[in-house]
Formats: C-alpha cells, sequence, structure tokens
C-alpha cells in the first residue's frame, strides 16, 4: 500500500485540479466540465479521509498489539470473555 502522505497529496492534487475545473467550468458556461470538477474535488477529499482514517486504525491496531504483547494473560481473559458473552447471546442456555 502507498504511504499515507502520499496518498494525501495526491488527494490534495484532485481536490485542487476539481476547483479549477469547476471554475473553468463556470466562467465558460460548460456544465460538463464544471461537473468533472466538482466530481474531481469530492474524489480528492474521499483520498484525504481515506488516508487519515487508513492512519487512525493502524495507530489503534499497534497499541492492541503492543496491549497483547505486553499483558497476554490478561489480553487471553478479556478473549475468553467476549467469546463466551458472543456465544450466549447467540446461542443462549438450552434447556434439555
Amino acid at each position: 500500500m502507498a504511504d499515507t502522505t502520499t496518498i494525501k497529496a495526491e488527494g490534495l492534487l484532485d481536490e485542487a485540479k476539481g476547483k479549477l475545473k469547476d471554475g473553468f467550468g463556470g466562467l465558460t458556461g460548460d456544465a460538463s466540465t464544471q461537473a468533472e470538477g466538482k466530481f474531481d474535488q469530492l474524489s480528492g477529499m474521499a483520498q484525504q479521509e481515506f488516508a487519515d482514517l487508513y492512519d487512525e486504525s493502524e495507530t489503534k491496531l499497534e497499541a492492541a498489539t503492543a496491549f497483547v504483547q505486553d499483558r497476554p494473560l490478561i489480553s487471553l481473559a478479556i478473549a475468553t470473555f467476549v467469546g463466551a458473552l458472543i456465544g450466549a447471546l447467540f446461542f443462549g442456555r438450552r434447556s434439555s
């Protein structure tokens, strides 16, 4: 996967390109160029948001990994509790 800084830069470039197209389409009265510009702007914004979300999730994943490595028994207890809870919710108690 590409570096998130590169993705953000590409998104910023697409957004700027879209603003130029949008402005040019508005000046010339070309609705098609203006629509392309708006699409490019939205595409650039989406790329930037994706890069931000990827950064956040990567940091949370690193924190979770560090927690499991530092406290393996507590992590095992948490996983067991969550598994039992999910099992109880989905399967419930079965009466004979």
